[in-house]
């Protein structure tokens, strides 16, 4: 192993080797991860984009044992994640109520769920919300971890925190339940924070707030982040690396200059047609035309072909494109750069 692999390999917090998660349902067999690969590093923010069911959040709930019991993770997947013990553990074999999973989940792995008014329960207050994960997952007697409940409120911006902390979860505004959330996974020093979506359902400005925020605690708390959204306007403020996917597929992964100023495949592409620029006030958004097709009739070929308007008809149609290295830390699955085989195929 080069000096490179082996600095790559102690920084690695999380590793996923073809992770493919498929559900039983009435109509069949969905499948709805197929084989994605990725890894998470010390101090790292992973942006992970796409539209809905394009499996973002499936993948993430893998690593955290969050699934239903009608998912299926296949047998060859793997899910390495290195613990500060030094241990590796193969998550992908632990029992999701066993002892090991319930120390990562939630104590060495942090989540921001999608929607914070459905997270909360509605019967408990925030701050017995958080005493109760503190309680489980440090050693500290009650009065220490409504301290600490307080102290994190308080670190994420939420004002007169002694208060806020006897208030249940409808009586906060939709920025401080965010914040709220954000309080509850921090507060057990997470070494990986996975955020879903955070800022979805929140206004510019609150939304602005939220991601100053995380990139504050971040070098704070020097946690790694996996961030999930539809959002490449987003991806570009928060996330070092971001992979774009489609149907359960990466399609294409870079950094986040890379992704944003040199974006190869026409989905990425089409995303950032998407989003709206200040000096394009006049201007109609340019939609991405179509829908995802149904995982229960996935098309053959690219992923994306059935809405591609570079589409080689014969081509992504029939056969799956290849990975493409664009540069050493810049990759695409897209026929437009295998030019040669391209040529020998049409």
């Amino acid at each position: 192993m080069s000096n490179v692999a082996e600095q790559i390999e102690q920084d690695a917090f999380l590793d996923v080797e073809n992770l493919r998660v498929s559900f039983n349902t009435d109509e069949g067999v969905i499948l709805a991860v197929d084989g994605i690969s990725f890894s998470v590093k010390r101090g790292q923010t992973l942006g992970i984009v796409g539209e809905s069911g394009s499996g973002k959040s499936v993948s993430t709930k893998a690593v955290m044992q969050l699934l239903p019991r009608t998912a299926i993770i296949d047998k060859d997947s793997s899910i390495k994640w290195h613990r500060d013990n030094g241990e590796i553990a193969e998550i992908t074999e632990l029992h999701k109520s066993g002892r090991v999973m319930r120390r990562i989940r939630g104590g060495e792995i942090g989540m921001i769920f999608q929607e914070p008014m459905s997270s909360f329960s509605p019967v408990h207050t925030i701050g017995n919300q958080i005493i109760e994960a503190v309680l489980e997952h440090r050693q500290v007697k009650k009065s220490e971890a409504r301290e600490i409940a307080i102290d994190m409120l308080d670190k994420v911006g939420i004002s007169n925190p002694s208060v806020r902390v006897d208030q249940y979860s409808f009586e906060l505004s939709g920025g401080m339940r965010q914040r709220a959330m954000i309080a509850v996974a921090l507060s057990m020093n997470p070494a990986l924070l996975i955020a879903d979506a955070p800022t979805t359902s929140l206004d510019v400005t609150i939304q602005a707030q939220i991601l100053e925020l995380m990139n504050r605690l971040q070098e704070e708390l020097g946690m790694a982040i996996i961030f999930i959204t539809h959002n490449l306007g987003v991806i570009a403020q928060v996330a070092d690396e971001v992979e774009v996917m489609y149907l359960g597929r990466i399609l294409e992964r870079g950094t986040a200059r890379e992704i944003i100023h040199q974006q190869q495949h026409p989905y990425t592409q089409a995303l950032l047609r998407a989003i709206p620029h200040l000096d394009r006030l006049g201007e109609r958004l340019t939609a991405i035309s179509g829908d995802i097709p149904s995982p229960l009739e996935r098309p053959t070929g690219c992923p994306f072909h059935t809405r591609c308007e570079q589409v080689i008809p014969g081509l992504c149609d029939i056969q799956d494109p290849g990975l493409t290295q664009i540069s050493s830390t810049h990759s695409v699955h897209c026929f437009l750069h295998e030019e040669r085989d391209v040529r020998n195929l049409t």
